[in-house]
């Protein structure tokens, strides 16, 4: 869904327009769910982020002051919202479910889909070469291994190829968000897609020889 300009959408939530609010549900909280996901151990935890956010972003909207874009501001109090609750968990995060939740099939597809497609480039030739029904088996297994490997990323590599290549934001989007450098961001970046590339280039050569 295409949402008004900020200006309109902030002065909506400052009238207490119910619809606007719906629509800002309906266009971000999956993928603020998958954001939250990367710093918190369960989806309900996840949850209970994003809810905090909403009331959060209701109780300070009147004095948001439009330094950054509505999105990064609500993001950033996201992001601050799920590492508190993530340093008060202090688990091992099981990443991997965040592409299927539960009740939202749809939801991790789309998500599986936006992180296969950003490293098309790189499967061009491989997964992408195989003919259907056998492409899309193996396409499933490649999002699969995407997904295992960003489960293995550091947080803050995870959170930056996430917000990047999953939910499609800017390089300077995501430094407002996270409130890191553009070179910080720039390698965090690299260094994550580098883990991800090499885990396809195992999975592919392991899938090579077995052939």
């Amino acid at each position: 869904m295409r949402l008004p300009p900020d200006d309109d959408v902030i002065a909506a939530l400052r009238a207490g327009d119910e619809a606007m609010f719906a629509a800002l549900l309906d266009t971000w909280s999956r993928g603020m769910l998958r954001v939250a996901r990367t710093y918190v151990s369960t989806p309900e935890s996840a949850e209970e982020v994003v809810q905090d956010t909403w009331l959060a972003v209701i109780g300070a909207i009147d004095s948001f002051e439009g330094r950054s874009s509505l999105k990064t501001w609500i993001f950033r109090i996201l992001v601050n919202t799920a590492r508190k609750r993530g340093a008060r968990e202090s688990r091992t995060v099981p990443w991997s479910s965040a592409f299927e939740r539960d009740g939202d099939p749809d939801g991790g597809r789309a998500a599986s889909a936006r992180a296969y497609d950003a490293f098309a480039p790189f499967l061009a030739g491989r997964a992408t070469a195989r003919a259907a029904p056998e492409g899309e088996v193996l396409a499933s297994e490649v999002r699969e291994q995407i997904a295992l490997a960003l489960a293995d990323l550091p947080v803050r590599q995870r959170s930056v190829i996430v917000l990047r290549d999953v939910e499609g934001c800017t390089s300077e989007e995501v430094c407002d968000i996270l409130e890191i450098t553009p070179a910080n961001q720039r390698v965090l970046l690299h260094r994550a897609r580098t883990a991800v590339r090499a885990r396809l280039e195992d999975y592919f050569e392991t899938q090579h020889s077995a052939l």
